[in-house]
């Protein structure tokens, strides 16, 4: 081992690499994970972030000291400011986990629109494509929830057939929020499919009745699947009973 390497040379990167160990060690001495920590966030590189975003991606006892850390991580790849986006980007996109402070990260640095542009690129690839875990779909289609941009509206079609009944119900509640009228003929397939689970078949019903979109030409379908509580007015649209 040369000189430099004993007393902590080496790129960014390699100084990163050589924290990681301690940086994801999730049980043992905390002291130790959290110097390893600290000393990825004086590094202060966009090399060091890939390490730095390993910390999110587990969690540790007591709660607090959990929170407390991933706030220093946090912080530590804000003061990066716009340099942290393509690694955290990259993050997002490679990693099912944590994405939810990837989100966080990238609404601290860039603007809401940028992260739009990122959000909707991110579930444009990922389609319905199977994910052993949904839950990064859940968190991306969440982040869109009310936010009314052509981009938004123009991903959320394919996402309704998913497989995971989550990412479907997830997806018509953003359509619902965004009024998304041209994914409306889906929404009725959907609805009047047979094999649709229960709780979709009732948040379809919920998008139609919140929205006011009609359903003429599928109305006799419509209504020998809709759940109980909603009807089907004089003018086609979907209503709930009393309202």
């Amino acid at each position: 081992m040369g000189f430099l390497s004993l007393f902590g040379g080496g790129t960014p990167a390699e100084k990163a690499q050589k924290l990681k160990s301690k940086a994801t060690q999730k049980y043992g001495d905390p002291t130790t994970r959290q110097k390893a920590l600290q000393q990825l966030g004086e590094i202060k590189h966009p090399d060091a972030v890939p390490v730095l975003l390993q910390r999110f991606t587990f969690s540790v006892d007591p709660q607090t000291t959990d929170a407390e850390e991933k706030q220093h991580v946090f912080e530590s790849i804000c003061e990066l400011e716009k340099d942290a986006v393509q690694p955290v980007r990259t993050f997002l996109v490679k990693s099912d986990q944590a994405s939810s402070w990837a989100l966080k990260i990238l609404s601290a640095v860039l603007t809401e629109d940028e992260v739009l542009g990122i959000v909707t690129d991110e579930l444009k690839r990922l389609g319905a494509e199977y994910s052993r875990d949904p839950e990064k779909k859940e968190v991306l289609l969440h982040f869109l929830e009310g936010k009314n941009d052509a981009r938004v509206g123009a991903v959320l079609p394919p996402l309704l057939g998913d497989m995971s009944d989550d990412v479907k119900m997830a997806t018509l509640k953003t359509l619902a929020s965004v009024k998304y009228e041209p994914a409306k003929e889906q929404v009725i397939e959907l609805l009047i499919n047979e094999e649709t689970g229960r709780r979709v078949l009732s948040a379809c019903a919920a998008v139609l009745a919140d929205t006011g979109w009609a359903v003429q030409g599928f109305r006799e379908k419509v209504e020998k699947r809709l759940p109980d509580g909603y009807t089907v007015d004089k003018a086609g649209v979907v209503k709930k009973r009393g309202a």
